[in-house]
């Protein structure tokens, strides 16, 4: 059944400028305050990060595939700590943190997502979205809901907010089917991935890992229509973040992060270019602060299987 809510979801996104066209490129010096934060951010031992939030404050904070705890990183000195509340030993995936300091987290194969408090752990609540095989990936905040993706199927858990941001119950969460000629879901494949709003927080943005496809959704019928790029394709594409009408998409495998000029309604985009950096390792979801990119390097892959982790900021690139 389609999910019947209010659509107003702008103010997401603070204004981005692009201002030159380029193609592949290290990302260039952005001259803000920010150039004297460390630009490795070590994780502890065997994390598994993949997920990345950051709030209003100079943190940032990292899901373990693991266990599911969550570590905190301070971006200005670099150190960092797991909070008190261990992880419920099941994975934590895409995170989103809103105003009132509150995480929301993915819950990867097991089905489900909770709410996190960012200074404790504390578990506030949680959401058994589905007992079928899943894999509930990322999550995108709303001012009036929380979406999350699973790569398994076509389909959005949504979870509404009250008028002060706060989620309703365990049982407070619906399911929207998606829906739309060149929507195809692979089975067993990561299908969607990284969720964002449109510039005009009208609709949403999915990306389709496997096929490269960029995908504007309506968030009331669950009509998935695929984003016109003018040819190109986001192979990879794992998370999004979208800055004023910039989007930016991490192409994991790649070591890349492709910077996408999107019109207000998220129907047509421009790629503008692709930066990388030789500290990537497989990055998979990006965060902002200040004038920096934040990703965490997952390895996936990686022989012998990674016990080290780190996350990486580069500048915000200027395409």
């Amino acid at each position: 059944m389609p999910v019947n809510r209010r659509q107003a979801l702008t103010g997401l996104a603070a204004t981005a400028t692009v201002t030159a066209l380029a193609g592949p490129a290290r990302a260039a010096p952005a001259g803000g305050n920010s150039d004297r934060f460390p630009t490795v951010l070590p994780l502890p031992d065997d994390w598994l990060p993949e997920g990345i939030a950051i709030g209003d404050r100079p943190f940032a904070y990292f899901g373990s595939r693991a266990d599911g705890s969550i570590y905190r990183a301070n971006l200005v000195t670099g150190e960092g700590r797991a909070l008190p509340m261990p992880g419920p030993g099941t994975p934590a995936v895409g995170l989103k943190i809103d105003r009132g300091h509150r995480l929301f987290v993915a819950g990867g194969t097991a089905g489900n997502a909770r709410v996190v408090d960012a200074d404790s752990g504390q578990i506030l609540v949680s959401y058994q979205f589905t007992t079928a095989s899943s894999f509930i990936n990322d999550v995108v905040l709303t001012p009036d809901a929380a979406y999350f993706t699973d790569s398994f199927s076509a389909v959005l858990f949504v979870l509404p907010l009250g008028p002060d941001g706060s989620p309703s119950g365990p049982g407070g969460f619906e399911r929207l089917a998606l829906s739309g000629d060149d929507l195809v879901i692979a089975p067993g494949a990561i299908n969607f991935n990284g969720i964002a709003p449109t510039p005009d927080g009208a609709a949403l943005l999915a990306i389709q890992s496997n096929t490269g496809m960029l995908f504007r959704v309506d968030p009331r019928s669950g009509a998935a229509t695929l984003v016109d790029l003018g040819g190109e394709s986001l192979p990879n594409g794992d998370g999004l973040l979208l800055d004023g009408e910039t989007l930016y998409a991490v192409q994991n495998q790649l070591n890349l992060v492709a910077v996408v000029r999107m019109s207000p309604d998220g129907r047509s985009g421009e790629v503008r270019g692709r930066v990388g950096s030789e500290l990537f390792d497989v990055p998979t979801t990006v965060a902002k602060f200040d004038d920096r990119l934040y990703l965490p390097n997952a390895r996936f892959g990686a022989v012998p299987p990674a016990t080290t982790f780190t996350a990486v900021a580069i500048p915000v690139p200027r395409l």
